[in-house]
């Protein structure tokens, strides 16, 4: 199983679960023989824990992970020391002590940062799209299509329309793909692009 829970659907309740998480390395920190990772999924951030002691080849693999990559964690939910709580998070009174990780996916030094909202050049964030994409508000934006989309589609389902899809016809564009030429029957010599 590739995870049994979003990054940010865990909270107190799930205190003292096994739970296995996929996600990105948000950031990364050592601290005092310690490896803290920030897993970022597309329902938000958790803190996991490695420790040399508890879980040897976990640790290993969160000392080679960096911003970005994509890995599997498997480990127990448990609660935050008090002085370490994080309000501004849903998932600030917890962190994950990780057991097993897996590096699903290495990946290059990013060219800006993606949990960072800052002013990123337009033309830099289009070049890398995909990144882009990872974004908390560009989600925030594809999540919102995807609802009214799927409000619409239901809405007229239950009344029961019929959805169908034509090919789309529109004017060939000089650096496109090749064109799919297909004979006008009504206009001898005349074809549609698609």
């Amino acid at each position: 199983m590739l995870k049994t829970h979003h990054c940010g659907a865990l909270n107190a309740e799930h205190v003292g679960q096994e739970v296995t998480l996929a996600g990105w390395v948000n950031r990364r920190r050592d601290h005092g023989g310690l490896a803290f990772i920030v897993l970022r999924d597309r329902g938000g951030l958790v803190q996991v824990v490695s420790s040399p002691e508890i879980a040897p080849e976990a640790h290993a693999v969160a000392s080679e992970a960096r911003g970005e990559y994509v890995l599997q964690v498997q480990g127990v939910v448990r609660r935050r020391p008090e002085d370490q709580v994080n309000p501004d998070w849903p998932t600030g009174e917890i962190e994950i002590e990780a057991h097993a990780m897996r590096i699903l996916n290495p990946a290059q030094t990013p060219p800006f940062y993606i949990y960072e909202d800052s002013a990123v050049d337009e033309a830099l964030r289009l070049r890398y799209r995909y990144l882009d994409l990872r974004r908390a508000r560009m989600q925030h934006n594809i999540i919102l299509r995807h609802q009214v989309v799927h409000f619409i589609r239901n809405y007229l389902h239950e009344r029961d329309f019929l959805e169908i899809e034509t090919p789309f016809l529109f004017k060939s564009t000089p650096e496109g793909a090749r064109d799919y030429l297909v004979p006008s029957r009504i206009h001898p010599g005349k074809f549609y692009a698609l």
